[in-house]
C-alpha cells in the first residue's frame, strides 16, 4: 500500500543516513584527536586505567627532574671529595718526605702543607651545586626515587638514603699538623699517621659519594624506561589506529553518499502516486 502521509522507506533511509553520519563524526573525531578513547563514555574501564597511568607517568617524570638536581649535587660533591683526596695524597707524600729531615727541610715542607690545606679549604667551599653542599656535614640525605601503587588511590613513595661527607674535618686534622714544632721521630711518625688517616677518610668520602651518585643515576635510567613503558601502555589503550580510521572514513563517506541517494529516491516515491490520477 502506498501512502502520501507515511513514507516508511524515507524514514528507514533517514535512520540509516543518521547512523552513518554519527559514525562518520566519531571517525573524524578520532582522526583529528588521534584518540579512540577521549572520555569515560567511550570505554569506562580503559579511560580509568589510562588516566591513572598518565598520573603515575607524570609523577615519575617530576621525580626524575628532582633526581637530576640531586645527582648534580652529589656529582659536584664527589668531584670535591676526589680533589681533596688527591690533595691529601700529596699532603701525605710531603709529610713522608720530611721524615728525618732537618729543621730547614721541615720548615720548607710545612709551607707546602699550608698551601695544600688552603687548596682543600677552597675546594670544599666551591663544591656546591645551586647552593647545596654535601661535603660540610654528616647528615643523612633521603631522596625520593619513585612511587609504589598498591591500589587506585593508594600511593606510597620509595627512597634511598646516603650520608653527607664532612670534608671540613679532614681539612682541620691536616691543618693541625705542624712539622716546625715536630722534631722527634715519634712525633714525625704521628704526623705521617694522621696524614694517612685523613687520606683514607678522603678516599672513603669520595667512594661513598660515588656510590650514591651511581645509585641515583641507575634509578634515573629506570624511571626513564618505566615512564616510556607507561606511556606506551596508555597509548595502546587510548590511541586511535590511524590506518584503520582512514579506511573506515573512506567506507563511511561512500555509505553516506549511497544513503543520501537512497533517501532522495524514497522522498520521490509519493510523487509517483500522481501518475495514478492522470
Amino acid at each position: 500500500m502506498s501512502s502520501i502521509l507515511t513514507n516508511t522507506s524515507a524514514m528507514t533511509a533517514l535512520q540509516t543516513l543518521q547512523s552513518i553520519n554519527k559514525n562518520l563524526d566519531s571517525t573524524q573525531g578520532r582522526i583529528s584527536s588521534g584518540l579512540k578513547i577521549e572520555s569515560g563514555k567511550d570505554n569506562a574501564a580503559y579511560f580509568s586505567i589510562s588516566e591513572t597511568m598518565k598520573g603515575d607517568s607524570s609523577m615519575y617524570k617530576s621525580i626524575d627532574e628532582t633526581l637530576t638536581l640531586t645527582m648534580n649535587s652529589v656529582s659536584t660533591a664527589r668531584l670535591g671529595a676526589e680533589t681533596v683526596q688527591d690533595v691529601a695524597q700529596e699532603f701525605a707524600e710531603r709529610v713522608a718526605f720530611a721524615q728525618g729531615g732537618t729543621a730547614e727541610v721541615r720548615a720548607d715542607v710545612q709551607a707546602e702543607l699550608d698551601e695544600l690545606v688552603a687548596r682543600i679549604s677552597t675546594t670544599i667551599s666551591q663544591s656546591t651545586f645551586n647552593g647545596t653542599s654535601l661535603v660540610s656535614g654528616t647528615a643523612t640525605v633521603t631522596v625520593v626515587t619513585g612511587i609504589s601503587r598498591s591500589a587506585v588511590g593508594s600511593v606510597t613513595t620509595t627512597s634511598i638514603t646516603f650520608q653527607q661527607q664532612d670534608l671540613g674535618a679532614i681539612e682541620s686534622a691536616l691543618a693541625a699538623i705542624d712539622l716546625t714544632t715536630t722534631s722527634t721521630t715519634a712525633l714525625m711518625e704521628a704526623a705521617l699517621q694522621t696524614a694517612e688517616a685523613q687520606l683514607d677518610a678522603a678516599i672513603s668520602s669520595a667512594t661513598a659519594l660515588g656510590i650514591a651518585e651511581k645509585s641515583i643515576e641507575t634509578q634515573k635510567e629506570f624511571l626513564g624506561a618505566l615512564t616510556d613503558r607507561l606511556d606506551a601502555g596508555v597509548g595502546s589503550m587510548v590511541d586511535a589506529d590511524m590506518e584503520s580510521e582512514a579506511a573506515r572514513l573512506q567506507s563511511l563517506q561512500v555509505q553516506q553518499q549511497l544513503a543520501t541517494q537512497s533517501l532522495s529516491i524514497a522522498n520521490q516515491a509519493p510523487q509517483n502516486i500522481l501518475s495514478l490520477f492522470r
